[in-house]
């Protein structure tokens, strides 16, 4: 990702993977047709595949090049591309979908591996590997078992990030605070504090709606947020979190939801309304190109002062069931996550490349993706990454409640108790279903 023209890609994607991906609730499928959906094939033997993902003009123009680069290797193969900001993929996805006619090969996130598996929507690639059309060697950091689910693989990593404390580095050198690894949640309070007193600011955009920074704390502390049938927590345990999230705005210790409402899609940290915000490392891009300030990658606050509860996440790309022609999808996404060229052209625009070849091939010169690749080498280096709980089905339903409902209860719309109510009440008909 480089900075400038890319602030309003990062807007979107921030509201994406905010949450995760932010996995906007989608209508339940059908049984699906029976009817074969896919790409087509001609008299001289060329095959056309259908591939589909989010975002906007600029990853359009990247992953062109790339794929131009790929129908030079394979002429026999070509590819015809769809794209649309994130909720209108989705719901031209299920649609898709529930019509028997998905795209042949498309981006996907790990909050609905299960759900469109349930629906029979996946293909399986392990049959792929096997037959040496898609390899699976030479990922980072294990990253080669993220879309792995109950034995099948559902989903191929193309680009890796990982939660990270986003600072306002002069803020912090103002306030005198130096996060190190293995610092602890007091440490991170006390730091808040000093951020008010000696900076004049918030220390924090505040922790109402980042599911994925409370997933990690969950796991600091032997739970976690989902677990492989639903949620891994009780409604004791959010009242815990949303109070203290409360507690912190009360106390100015958390920016204000209702002003950082009022700025966005600006930040609240490039906005200056907090001195640093929890969000994931390759979105430093984004601050730089949006605020005044310098901008740095601090680690995650443990409770026992080495837990982080941290992994590395992934956008993937995943390919249809209904595909005729499997073997050329696989040849697909192979090329696209080890040809070096590829990362080249990519840059970090969907995360850090998940192959060793292709993090080798891109290896940026500016300060800010420097940053980015070195943060997540520190975390490989230090041992905290463990492996991510698949997600329920259902989950995406979770993540949008999450978000909505810490929204309300951040603007005073519902009282701690209400929103926590609330979100088990949706969680429970999403997860049941």
């Amino acid at each position: 990702m480089q900075q400038g023209g890319n602030a309003g890609r990062q807007a979107g994607r921030r509201t994406v993977l905010k949450a995760a991906g932010a996995s906007l609730a989608v209508a339940g499928l059908g049984a699906t047709a029976t009817a074969c959906g896919g790409g087509s094939a001609s008299s001289d033997g060329t095959v056309t595949l259908r591939y589909s993902w989010w975002g906007a003009e600029d990853r359009a123009e990247r992953i062109n090049k790339t794929i131009a680069l790929f129908e030079k290797k394979y002429p026999k193969i070509k590819i015809k591309t769809d794209f649309q900001p994130y909720p209108d993929f989705w719901k031209k996805f299920n649609t898709q979908a529930s019509g028997g006619n998905p795209p042949d090969v498309f981006q996907n996130a790990i909050g609905f591996l299960r759900k469109y598996d349930a629906k029979n929507v996946l293909l399986d690639l392990s049959g792929q590997v096997k037959a040496g059309n898609l390899s699976m060697e030479g990922f980072r950091a294990g990253l080669e078992k993220f879309g792995e689910v109950d034995g099948k693989l559902l989903g191929v990593p193309v680009g890796s990030n990982s939660l990270a404390l986003v600072i306002d580095k002069p803020v912090y050198t103002r306030a005198g605070v130096k996060p190190e690894q293995g610092w602890t949640w007091d440490d991170f309070d006390e730091a808040m504090t000093r951020i008010r007193d000696r900076a004049g600011r918030a220390g924090d955009s505040g922790m109402y709606g980042v599911m994925y920074l409370y997933d990690l704390y969950l796991r600091q502390n032997g739970k976690a947020f989902f677990t492989e049938e639903g949620l891994g927590f009780t409604e004791a345990d959010l009242t815990r979190w949303w109070t203290k999230a409360e507690k912190g705005v009360r106390t100015g210790l958390f920016a204000d939801p209702k002003k950082v409402a009022q700025i966005k899609p600006k930040s609240a940290l490039s906005a200056e309304l907090a001195g640093s915000e929890f969000t994931w490392d390759n979105f430093t891009v984004r601050y730089t190109s949006e605020g005044k300030s310098e901008y740095g990658l601090a680690p995650i606050p443990t409770t026992d002062g080495r837990k982080t509860g941290q992994y590395l996440g992934s956008l993937m790309l995943s390919a249809s069931k209904r595909t005729q022609h499997p073997k050329e999808v696989a040849q697909f996404i192979d090329f696209m996550v080890h040809e070096p060229e590829v990362a080249e052209i990519m840059g970090y625009d969907r995360g850090v490349p998940t192959t060793q070849a292709q993090f080798d091939a891109y290896r940026p010169t500016d300060p800010v993706n420097k940053a980015i690749a070195a943060y997540e080498e520190s975390l490989v280096e230090s041992g905290v990454l463990e492996p991510i709980t698949p997600h329920p089905n259902g989950a995406d339903i979770c993540e949008a409640a999450f978000l909505r409902i810490a929204e309300e209860l951040g603007l005073g719309k519902r009282s701690v108790a209400d929103a926590v109510k609330q979100f088990f009440t949706e969680s429970k008909t999403a997860l049941a279903g």
